[in-house]
C-alpha cells in the first residue's frame, strides 16, 4: 500500500513539473547577447529573459466565432498583454534572415513618421529624449512613415548597430518578445530600461 502511494505522488509531481515546464517555455525564452549594438544597456555575454506573452496577438474576430454569444467590440488583432511601445527593448527575428535573432530598442511604431538629423531622432516632428544613450551619432536619415504593422528599431550603440536605418522597418510579426530581465552574469542582474 505504501509503495503505491509513493508511485502515485511521484507521477503527480512529474505531471505538475511537466505542466509548469511547458507553461514557462510558452511564456519565456532565453536570449544571449552576442554583439555590442546595445551598449551600454546590454553587453556581449549577457543572458536575458524575454517575455513572449506580453505581445502575444489574439485574433478577436476568430475568437468571436468560437465563443458563443460574444461579439468583439473591435474586430482585429489585440495583444494578450499590450502592444509594443517606444522604448521597449525587444528580441526579434532578423527580417533578412529569420533564422537569426537580434535585440534592439523600439524607436517608433505603426503609423508614425521617423526622421534623423545629425543623430537626433524625431518621431512625428517631436524630438526624442533618449537618456539611455551615451553618445549620439551624426547620421541622418530622410523621413520614413511606418505602415500599420511596422516598427522602427535601433541599437543603443548608434555608431555600432545594424538596425532599421540599414534594413528598413521591422514587421510586427517578427517580434518575439520584450526583454524582461538580465539574469547572467549575476553582477549585471536587473531590468533594462
Amino acid at each position: 500500500m505504501k509503495d503505491s502511494n509513493w508511485v502515485k505522488e511521484l507521477v503527480e509531481a512529474a505531471y505538475i513539473g511537466a505542466v509548469v515546464f511547458i507553461a514557462i517555455q510558452l511564456a519565456v525564452v532565453n536570449f544571449r547577447v552576442e554583439g555590442s549594438s546595445m551598449r551600454p544597456t546590454l553587453l556581449p555575454g549577457h543572458y536575458l529573459m524575454v517575455n513572449k506573452l506580453v505581445y502575444f496577438p489574439v485574433d478577436t474576430e476568430r475568437l468571436g466565432m468560437i465563443i458563443p454569444f460574444w461579439q468583439p467590440a473591435e474586430p482585429g488583432r489585440v495583444y494578450l498583454g499590450r502592444s509594443p511601445r517606444r522604448g521597449d527593448v525587444v528580441v526579434f527575428d532578423y527580417p533578412e534572415d529569420p533564422q537569426r535573432q537580434f535585440v534592439k530598442r523600439i524607436i517608433a511604431g505603426p503609423g508614425e513618421r521617423i526622421q534623423i538629423e545629425g543623430g537626433q531622432v524625431s518621431v512625428d516632428g517631436v524630438r526624442l529624449e533618449e537618456e539611455y544613450l551615451r553618445r549620439i551619432s551624426t547620421t541622418s536619415m530622410h523621413p520614413v512613415r511606418l505602415a500599420d504593422d511596422e516598427y522602427f528599431v535601433m541599437g543603443d550603440n548608434r555608431t555600432g548597430s545594424q538596425d532599421s536605418r540599414h534594413w528598413g522597418p521591422l514587421p510586427a510579426d517578427h517580434i518575439i518578445g520584450k526583454v524582461w530581465a538580465i539574469y547572467w552574469p549575476r553582477s549585471a542582474w536587473g531590468f533594462p530600461q
